[in-house]
Parts: C-alpha cells; structure tokens; sequence
C-alpha cells in the first residue's frame, strides 16, 4: 500500500503531461533554453498538478476503505514540496528574464547578487526563495521528532539541497538525472525502499516532468528544479543519521560556494564521465 502514491500520481502525471504541454504552449509561456529553442515552461507545474489530482483517491481511500495509503512524514514533505514549488512558480513568474524586454535590467544572479538587491530595496524572487525556503524547512522539520541540533541539521540540508539543483538547472535533464543518481545511492546503501515511497507523490510527476525536460520538450523552471531539490534533501534526512546530514551538509555547502565563484556547467563540460553522463538522452 505504501508504493500507491507513487504508482497513482506517475500513471496521472503521464497521462496529464500531454493536456499541460499544451496548456503552457497556449498561454504562451516558453523560455529560450541554452540553446535559443523556445519550449513551454515552467513543466513543474505538471508535479503540483499530478500530486494534487492523485490526493482525491488516495484520501478516499485512506479514510473511507481506513486504508494505510501514507507515510507518517507524509505532512512534513507536503509541507515543503508544496511550499518550495510555490516559491519557484513565484520566481518562474516574476524573475526578470521571463518578463518580456527585462533583458536590458540587469538581473539577480547568485547569493550575492539577490543580497545586494535586498539591501538597494529591490524585490528579488532569488532573496524570496531562500528566506522562503529556510522558513518552510524549519516548520516542515518540526513535525519530525528531532533534538534541537537534528532539526536545524536537517532544515540546513533541505535549504542546500533546494538550492543545489536549482544550481544544476541550466541542460535539459541534469537535475532529474542528479536525483535519479542520489536516489539510487541512498537506496542501495541502505537497503531501504521507504523513503522513495514517502516521497513518492511527489517524485513520481516530478521524473515524468524531468523526461520532457530531457527531451527538450519543455523546460522544469525554478518550479521543477526546486522540487527536485527540495526532494532530494528530504530523501537525505530521512536516510542518513545524523553524522551522514553533516556530510552531505558539507558538501552541500561546498558544491554552493564554488557555483557562486566558478561555473558548475563548466566543471561538467571538461570532466570526462561526467561530460557523456550529462550529455546522455538528449536530443542531437
């Protein structure tokens, strides 16, 4: 019973994607991707859609037939996917590079940047994510049973992980591939199953929104990116022990810091291994 969420909203996010790729085209909501394609985004908005949808017979059937459909941290992620998926709509909607003839306003990048536009008074949706983001990890964190220092731990690592893949976010497909890596990771090294599940309403549409985007079909956006992210540090807490979240919290931070000064994209690009694994599955 608890693969069900998963099952339910990756069968209603594949046979929903078609209806929102056309309803994005229609409404005339497309980016330039990294290669000057125009394609229809934000695409994440197909995980907020598919998960809302899959929530009516799951409920059903969890109070009706008292079925055991979720997962005890089923709130505390809700909380955080739907929250972290509201900022990035919020950024997708009013960043500068998707208002029409912004190009010429110089726009937001990196922690730096939105810090200096917060303090010229200047509404930065960059600022927005991460105070946002930090906020909905504290309270999300604290429905889970943890000491002081865990709770913090754990919120540092959702805020870092967000963070990371909205980094990652620049090729088609790289972030859910990311996901897709750590999951598997985080799996076999614990033999455990139940996190996927517990995420799974969430995950399951956001992986068929990463194909288009992998495909070049359409773009995630911030709204995809951040829920990915936002997933993939809740799939952190809930494996790894406290001393694991250090690490990862680390290397989190670490991963940040160098794609504020240097280029992630770059790094990729003259890394043999990783150049072929990024560049895999998409179109030629």
């Amino acid at each position: 019973m608890h693969a069900l969420p998963f099952v339910l909203a990756l069968a209603t996010a594949a046979l929903m994607a078609p209806a929102m790729l056309r309803a994005l085209e229609s409404a005339g909501r497309a980016k330039p991707n990294y290669r000057g394609r125009e394609l229809p985004c934000p695409f994440g908005v197909l995980a907020l859609a598919a998960a809302l949808v899959a929530l009516i017979p799951l409920t059903l059937l969890h109070k009706l037939a008292s079925s055991d459909v979720f997962h005890p941290e089923a709130l505390p992620i809700a909380v955080y996917a739907l929250g972290v998926i509201a900022l990035g709509l919020i950024d997708d909607t009013l960043a500068e590079s998707a208002v029409p003839g912004a190009s010429a306003r110089p726009s937001h990048r990196g922690w730096r940047g939105h810090g200096a536009a917060a303090l010229r008074g200047e509404l930065s949706t960059g600022t927005l994510k991460a105070a946002g983001s930090l906020g909905l990890a504290l309270f999300a964190m604290s429905y889970l049973s943890l000491s002081n220092w865990r709770w913090l731990l754990a919120a540092g690592v959702l805020v870092l992980a967000t963070n990371v893949f909205n980094l990652l976010d620049l090729r088609p497909g790289r972030s859910t591939k990311a996901f897709v890596l750590l999951g598997t990771g985080l799996t076999v090294g614990s033999m455990d199953l139940r996190p996927l599940w517990a995420l799974g309403l969430f995950a399951a549409p956001a992986l068929v929104a990463g194909i288009y985007d992998l495909r070049e079909r359409a773009m995630l956006g911030d709204t995809g990116a951040n829920l990915l992210g936002a997933l993939a540090g809740l799939w952190l807490v809930l494996t790894l022990s406290g001393t694991g979240q250090l690490v990862a919290l680390v290397l989190l931070g670490a991963i940040t810091l160098y794609g504020e000064i240097r280029s992630l994209s770059a790094l990729i690009e003259r890394t043999p291994g990783l150049r072929e694994l990024d560049s895999w599955g998409r179109p030629s």
